[in-house]
């Protein structure tokens, strides 16, 4: 592979299509050029870095794909939304929504062998703001995702720690007993809230930054800078590892989640189907978004990653293959996950009932080994009928214990990863492995994602010519890297966490529906399906299937339009937007309004990427408009 920032005067030794908006102007078909169309004597070439071969940026795109979403938020909806019959949804919404936009993204880089901006550009002026809002997007998803890393990095170190720090709870300031909140939570919320996160009661008490959660910042984006720090250079060689490890975790844990005891409850639970949810159109609806949003889809990664193909590659293919590996992954690590999560219930569950078994035992001197699980229930109601009143006394303090219950407590995102799988590692054997193993997995998987996120930033900043003339790419991403991790130092305050989640649930996602909608139709009905078709044609020498086509001019575009709507729906209707705070004296989380100046950021973080789409085009048209009256004055 050739270096970057390596120049040539001579001539390109292939034959290039020429990009969409060249000779002819905007909306003329496309032809090849002859070597003498492209000669300008004493002009110096910029060469365009490729991958090595179609492997790198195959695995490329899988690390980009396949990220935390499939480890903490496909377990949680399968939960949610009936275990196995959860299936059903998710694979349709592959076959008419994740598999055609992610061939059109790539489709389009590869044509085009530009950044988001420049490619959305290529196909009309207009569109150049669909490339900005990809990039925005980009920089904000960029800004906050990394904060997960860093928690990564902070739970890893901790994890070497005999025994395991959120496996017990502290001692109080006197050293009479355990911390109260601890007492009152579980050590592993305890670790999470208070030692990992110090949290605030509200988002309006920021307080202070906290050190050790800045260094771990900072060297989760020195850990990115370095991995992008050449484009595909760093990036396609470390893609071979970031996308192997988290396999290679995944198999050692299933094998040791298989053998856990319950983990067959768990397994039970996640493939035992509930019909009655294929009628609930949230279920529907989740399961797009999910397709959706693992993907990556509008982010401009893909865009990027496809501009430094060879242009016959087969990139058909590579949509196919990484729309089912990624999938595949989401099931295979629910699997896993379930496994755990089964055992971390049926453990709930067994100790609770030893807890109520020790208690009426000492209450009513019964004889130890007497009271068993499996004779529990006939003892209790003996117990009531024969001692009302002692039973009486003591029946405010037995517990109900319920398998069904543990298994029902639906967790996502970083509940999760930091405390349910924490509770379910602390009571493994040799638990400080697989932590180790566990968090480390957790940090190459979100390392995947930060590739593909920043190479979706750097690429369209380093194909313009204006950025490119006065720093080299080392630079451009140094800053990039610098920039994102001085705003993300707000993610490491008191009130970090609640900002990560606001920043989590409002960066992406219309903002993405919006600019996908506008790229289907920019192709379809912009730029024409048969004009694309026939550059694919001569792009790759495969002709466009019929599938692929109804997908693009009216399956996709309508069911983005139906989630576009559903989601502004379901924002007006539910009033006031709220979040999850934690109560310190409660140990555990209560739900509170969001204040004025943090609904004014919400609306900020959605305009910010959605109104680059008509500003860019309207400033285009003003520009425009005033070059032709000078024209037609100079005349």
């Amino acid at each position: 592979m050739e270096s970057p920032s390596a120049h040539v005067v001579s001539l390109p030794e292939d034959e290039e299509l020429q990009p969409w908006g060249g000779a002819g102007g905007p909306g003329q078909h496309p032809r090849r050029l002859r070597s003498t169309e492209c000669a300008h004597p004493g002009v110096v070439e910029k060469v365009r870095p490729k991958w090595d071969n179609p492997l790198q940026f195959l695995l490329v795109c899988i690390s980009y794909a396949v990220g935390l979403g499939n480890v903490w938020r496909f377990p949680y909806l399968c939960q949610m939304y009936g275990g196995g019959s959860f299936l059903v949804p998710y694979i349709i919404m592959l076959i008419v929504e994740g598999m055609p936009l992610l061939y059109l993204e790539l489709a389009v880089g590869q044509r085009m062998r530009q950044g988001s901006i420049g490619a959305w550009r290529a196909i009309s002026p207009y569109l150049s703001g669909v490339g900005i809002a990809s990039l925005v997007v980009s920089f904000l998803a960029s800004v906050y995702f990394n904060v997960i890393n860093t928690w990564a990095l902070w739970y890893l170190f901790h994890s070497f720690q005999d025994p395991l720090p959120w496996s017990v709870c502290p001692l109080n300031s006197n050293h009479t007993g355990y911390d109260e909140e601890c007492e009152k939570a579980s050590p592993t919320q305890y670790f999470w809230y208070r030692k990992t996160l110090n949290i605030s009661p509200s988002i309006q008490e920021n307080g202070g930054v906290q050190w050790e959660p800045a260094l771990c910042l900072i060297l989760a984006w020195l850990m990115v800078y370095l991995c992008i720090l050449r484009g595909t250079e760093s990036t396609g060689k470390v893609v071979y590892f970031t996308t192997s490890l988290p396999y290679f975790v995944l198999i050692i844990y299933l094998v040791r989640g298989l053998t856990l005891h319950g983990a067959t409850n768990g397994l039970a639970y996640m493939f035992t189907p509930k019909m009655e949810q294929l009628a609930n159109p949230k279920a529907w609806i989740n399961a797009a978004t999910q397709i959706f949003f693992s993907l990556g889809l509008g982010c401009g990664g893909l865009i990027a990653f496809a501009s430094y193909n060879e242009p016959s590659n087969n990139c058909q293919k590579h949509a196919l293959i990484v729309s089912v590996i990624n999938s595949t992954t989401a099931i295979f690590s629910s699997i896993v996950t379930f496994s755990i999560y089964g055992f971390k219930a049926t453990f709930n569950y067994e100790n609770c009932l030893n807890k109520v078994i020790l208690l009426l035992t000492n209450s009513f001197d019964l004889e130890d080994g007497f009271l068993t699980t499996s004779n529990l229930e006939e003892v209790k109601n003996y117990l009531a009928s024969t001692y009302p009143n002692k039973y009486s006394e003591v029946f405010p303090h037995i517990r109900n214990c319920s398998l069904e219950s543990e298994l029902d407590t639906a967790v996502q995102g970083t509940g999760l990863a930091f405390i349910v799988y924490t509770e379910a590692i602390k009571n493994m054997e040799v638990s400080q492995l697989w932590s180790v193993l566990y968090f480390f997995m957790l940090l190459t998987l979100g390392m995947g994602s930060m590739v593909g996120t920043g190479t979706a930033i750097l690429t369209p900043l380093t194909d313009s010519k204006v950025i490119s003339s006065y720093l080299p790419k080392e630079a451009i991403s140094g800053l990039v890297c610098l920039i994102n991790c001085a705003i993300g130092m707000v993610f490491t305050m008191e009130a970090g966490n609640y900002w990560f989640d606001l920043f989590n649930d409002y960066t992406a996602t219309l903002s993405l529906l919006l600019i996908v909608l506008v790229e289907i139709i920019a192709v379809c009905y912009v730029y024409g399906l048969k004009r694309f078709e026939s550059d694919l044609r001569a792009m790759t020498g495969r002709t466009l299937s019929w599938y692929w086509k109804v997908m693009w001019a009216f399956v996709s575009p309508l069911l983005i339009v139906g989630l576009f709507i559903f989601y502004l729906s379901d924002y007006i209707l539910t009033g006031t937007l709220q979040y999850q705070a934690w109560d310190a004296t409660q140990g555990h989380v209560v739900t509170k309004d969001y204040p004025t100046y943090a609904l004014a950021v919400i609306g900020l973080l959605v305009a910010s990427s959605t109104m680059c789409i008509p500003l860019v085009a309207l400033g285009t048209f003003v520009t425009r408009h005033f070059k032709i009256r000078e024209q037609f004055s100079a005349a």
